[in-house]
């Protein structure tokens, strides 16, 4: 496997990415209150990513339900695929094909179904509707980091989420039919492929997790059934697109494990998802894998702790290397391994560097980095062609990250939920100004980061922006600020 960053890779299904520089996916924030099609500002976010030369553009994640929505303002699978449907979508992937330096990015649609964590009020259902789930098991109960967390606390949770229905069987063949619908909304839009988000507690992960699946069904988490609702998705998929067509999976490398699990249980959990890996890649039909972790009871996905984000700068590098040696090992042909897309903390060029020539990684998938800096790409290989550059750029971070991020995570201390959504709101809120300086004058460039913009205020932003149509925005964006201030009053 060649080791640099800009060298091709080809993917099982024939398709080949120019680099190996991954714009990992983002929630935006940006669709219509209760969900619709990308907009003028998805065009103008992701026109900018394009410009710059990403191997591979992901988008946030596309709702195939609009009654389990994530945080209200999410794009939506249609219900049908006429062609008034398809023209946004269809907008979207020329936007990101859009190159301006050679570089044409891949571009994949991520899927995903939010299951129990479909939030109340902005999740795409009347109030107090439960979500739909694979168990009647309610987010955050029983798991042991919650215990003792504090009245507020177990408030919030019990607010935000309500203990959903369990799928019966029809349910969950509409589930899996209206994956295969967005997947060809993706292919019959222009989309290279799509990514099905089975990572940070989502519906797909929800099956595979015994703390939220406890069905005794042909879909429980016994060793035979674990990952039918997933392979079932996935087949069903490859029988109505082309061969070339790309399908990725977000996978999660610690979904069973509770914060402050024995290093024996963090071991047994791990080879647990290393095992749904290997299955996976037996299928012989996935392109690539991304390497991620977290969820809505323990984001770590989402949060922003400066000793966290100093301390492990590649958070799942060691996992991911067990598995691209595993995989390597497997009587599976090795034209068919899924690559394996390695997904946080990769913070400078030493960074990617050292992921791929230690063999962490085929794929090099960033982030928040990619909202500080879009066209990182662009300035990695000035620099790389540049003789004149100093011999300690590769170690230098890509940019700064927000120090307002830290000083509200530690606000809100007993409630990691809240103090992750921070860190979402300032990024969120950085994407749309992305967004706006493009639909203005997309020759320009964007704005710097506003690193005086502090936590809460973002929190507001996100929710109460002067482009909403919707006053029910600025209502929730009120309602947020006043949960987390109440919470920092009671702390202190």
């Amino acid at each position: 496997m060649s080791c640099n960053v800009f060298d091709p890779v080809n993917l099982p299904c024939g398709r080949t990415i120019e680099n190996r520089l991954v714009k990992a996916a983002m929630y935006e924030h940006m669709a219509n209150f209760s969900g619709g099609p990308p907009n003028e500002f998805h065009y103008g976010l992701y026109s900018e990513w394009a410009k710059h030369g990403w191997g591979m553009i992901l988008t946030g994640n596309v709702q195939i339900s609009p009654q389990h929505l994530t945080l209200g303002c999410d794009i939506v699978v249609p219900p049908t695929l006429n062609a008034k449907d398809l023209k946004p979508f269809e907008k979207l992937a020329e936007v990101i094909h859009g190159a301006v330096d050679g570089t044409r990015s891949l571009a994949i649609m991520q899927l995903s179904h939010a299951g129990r964590q479909s939030a109340n009020f902005i999740g795409g259902r009347p109030p107090f509707v439960p979500p739909l789930a694979p168990s009647s098991v309610r987010v955050g109960a029983g798991h042991t980091e919650n215990r003792g967390r504090g009245a507020i606390s177990d408030l919030m949770f019990h607010a935000l989420f309500q203990v959903p229905t369990e799928m019966t069987t029809l349910d969950i063949l509409d589930v899996q039919s209206s994956f295969v619908r967005g997947a060809l909304l993706a292919y019959n839009s222009g989309f290279d492929g799509v990514q099905l988000h089975a990572a940070h507690g989502y519906l797909l992960a929800q099956f595979m997790n015994p703390k939220s699946n406890i069905r005794s069904d042909e879909f429980s988490v016994a060793p035979e059934n674990v990952t039918r609702m997933l392979s079932e998705i996935v087949g069903a998929i490859r029988k109505v697109v082309p061969t070339t067509f790309i399908i990725g999976i977000k996978i999660n490398s610690a979904d069973y494990l509770n914060s402050g699990s024995t290093e024996e249980a963090s071991q047994e959990g791990e080879r647990r998802v290393l095992d749904h890996i290997r299955t996976i890649a037996s299928w012989g039909v996935v392109d690539f894998i991304e390497i991620s972790g977290g969820d809505y009871e323990k984001p770590d996905f989402m949060a922003c702790s400066g000793s966290q984000t100093i301390d492990r700068q590649a958070f799942f590098a060691r996992f991911s290397r067990t598995v691209m040696m595993d995989l390597h090992r497997s009587p599976v042909p090795v034209s068919s391994v899924p690559l394996i897309l390695l997904t946080g903390g990769l913070r400078s060029y030493s960074h990617l560097q050292t992921a791929l020539m230690s063999k962490h990684a085929d794929l090099l998938g960033i982030g928040r980095g990619a909202v500080l800096c879009p066209d990182l790409p662009r300035i990695l290989r000035s620099q790389l062609q540049n003789s004149k550059s100093s011999s300690t750029w590769a170690d230098r971070p890509f940019a700064r990250e927000p120090e307002a991020l830290f000083r509200a995570s530690k606000w809100v201390p007993s409630v990691k939920l809240i103090g992750a959504g921070v860190g979402t709101a300032w990024y969120t809120t950085r994407m749309r100004d992305i967004a706006i300086s493009q639909i203005k004058n997309p020759r320009v460039e964007p704005p710097p980061a506003d690193y005086s913009r502090g936590g809460l205020i973002a929190v507001f932003k996100m929710w109460a922006w002067s482009d909403s149509r919707s006053s029910l925005i600025w209502i929730l964006g009120i309602f947020m600020v006043l949960v987390v201030t109440t919470k920092v009053f009671y702390q202190h």
